[in-house]
């Protein structure tokens, strides 16, 4: 597991290795360098590397990956845009012996020619997680250039352009093929739109003790093979009612698809045993696609549930684990009213998406003091109407916004990419997802998907955790075959089996 650190932490916790680990920020720098000019090898190993440096210690961990490079026999030259007589401090240190070991340099302020950087290999080492927005004009300049040219990129640290700490981005932050950043990721490389500026990002380990991040309070950013153990694990032995029995209670005449939707969610996660409880009219729309799950009728008003829906899944909740509630229930006065009266009554785990979130809106106290366990899996819009904000301010600061109706035994699933997951204290940001997965319906899948997890004793962080990663997994995997604009949700509960097989491979 990595944290997520913010350029103020990152900065810190380098200062304590420093003055409790025995080392220097020099041999820090040293060891940053080569490890970029090491990805940079496995990477691109062929052609001219231009190394675009900057004034600062990204530029002294560039100038130290050119000399790494130059001793391998790769064609690099540096594009300094301060002379290197001028630098300071370690990074003048690491330059000069760049230049001494024959590395190649021009002094250039702004780009030259036609404002395009001239190599097959580009190395952005400009500020990292210096940079502060909006971008000078001639760092700006600069990083136009690199996306003007046909390199494969490769940025130290964090693209320059992108804000280290909120995923932010200048309209010209550098493109990376491939960011090699140190010790721990940035949040910026984690959250969007950063994330998507950053390609494949590569975590080195420059020799800071990972003791010393223990106790940093920062978001979490699990492992696949972290989240493969949490994946529930079926004993030889297990029988349908063993592994979990989920209640789905879902659906309208408008939205049937949303219910059997989170139904095959549900399943696919691996629960042993699914009801479908939908509007009565909904019946045979969900029978006719659904044939391993018990379908039952609740009683309705109009298009929607009515109010005496939610004496009905009462009586029968105690045979259950855990409940799925909302998805496709509409916002009609009987949904809205079953809902309150569920989630403020029943004891069991229980997933609260869709309008079942809507339901709540100026009710958000019923939520709140909800002792049993509890996942809510809003989008951006839904979250911000429980907060009685908008959608632009939880989406500019995703990680406060998630935290916000987060508790001990309630999880806050905030959709859309970089998936955030808070509760009890602690964060996640999910790595995993296409954007397959914005479509109509794939929430629902997910609803279900996190339903049977809690349903086979995953308290709500992981299970909102997991959920996410191997929806995600799932989307990446539709997405190869069937393409991102082709998928749709009705495929997506399909392609599960590929992305939990994956995971599970190290069993």
């Amino acid at each position: 597991m990595y944290r997520a650190l913010s350029a103020k932490q990152s900065r810190e916790i380098e200062q304590r290795a420093v003055s409790q680990a025995s080392v220097t920020l020099a041999e820090l720098m040293e060891a940053a360098g080569k490890a970029v000019a090491e990805q940079v090898q496995e990477s691109a190993p062929r052609g001219r590397v231009a190394l675009v440096c900057g004034p600062g210690n990204n530029g002294g961990d560039g100038w130290v990956a050119a000399r790494e490079l130059a001793r391998a026999g790769r064609d690099a030259r540096v594009l300094t845009t301060r002379d290197p007589d001028a630098l300071s401090g370690i990074a003048a240190d690491a330059a000069a012996e760049a230049i001494r070991a024959g590395v190649g340099y021009l002094v250039s302020p702004a780009p030259l020619g036609e404002g395009r950087v001239d190599a097959e290999v580009v190395v952005d080492a400009l500020l990292g997680t210096g940079a502060s927005l909006p971008l000078r004009e001639d760092v700006a300049a600069w990083c136009a250039a690199i996306n003007a040219s046909s390199a494969f990129v490769v940025s130290v640290d964090v693209p320059t352009g992108v804000d280290s700490d909120s995923g932010a981005c200048a309209p010209d932050a550098v493109e990376a093929d491939c960011t090699v950043t140190f010790t721990t990721p940035k949040r910026g490389l984690v959250l969007y739109p950063g994330a998507a500026r950053a390609g494949e990002v590569v975590v080195a380990d420059i020799g800071i003790p990972r003791v010393l991040l223990e106790d940093v309070a920062a978001p979490e950013v699990w492992t696949a093979e972290e989240l493969a153990r949490l994946t529930p694990r079926p004993t030889p032995d297990a029988h349908k009612n063993q592994r979990g029995r989920v209640l789905v209670v879902a659906g309208s005449r408008a939205y049937p698809g949303a219910a059997v939707l989170a139904a095959r969610g549900a399943m696919r996660m691996g629960a042993g045993y699914v009801t479908l409880a939908v509007p009565e009219p909904v019946v045979p729309v969900a029978q006719g696609h659904l044939l391993a799950s018990v379908v039952v009728g609740l009683p309705t008003t109009g298009r929607a549930l009515s109010s005496a829906a939610a004496n009905t899944v009462r009586e029968m909740a105690g045979e259950f684990d855990a409940v799925v509630l909302g998805p496709g229930l509409t916002v009609a006065d009987g949904a809205a009213a079953t809902a309150r009266r569920l989630v403020s009554s029943i004891e069991l785990p229980l997933v609260l998406d869709a309008d079942g979130l809507n339901a709540f809106v100026d009710h958000v106290e019923v939520i709140e003091s909800r002792i049993a366990p509890i996942v809510l899996t809003p989008h951006p819009g839904e979250l911000a109407r429980l907060l009685g904000t908008s959608t632009a301010k939880v989406q500019a600061d995703r990680l406060s916004s998630g935290r916000r109706l987060a508790g001990r035994e309630r999880a806050v699933v905030l959709k859309g990419a970089g998936t955030v997951v808070s509760a009890d204290g602690r964060q996640a940001i999910n790595t995993s997802g296409s954007v397959a997965l914005a479509t109509a319906g794939t929430g629902d899948v997910l609803a279900g998907m996190i339903g049977a997890l809690l349903a086979q004793g995953r308290a709500p962080y992981e299970a909102g955790l997991l959920g996410a990663y191997v929806h995600g997994r799932a989307g990446e995997a539709a997405a190869r075959s069937l393409t991102a604009l082709s998928m749709t949700a009705e495929d997506l509960p399909d392609y599960i089996p590929v992305a939990v097989g994956e995971m599970i491979e190290s069993w």
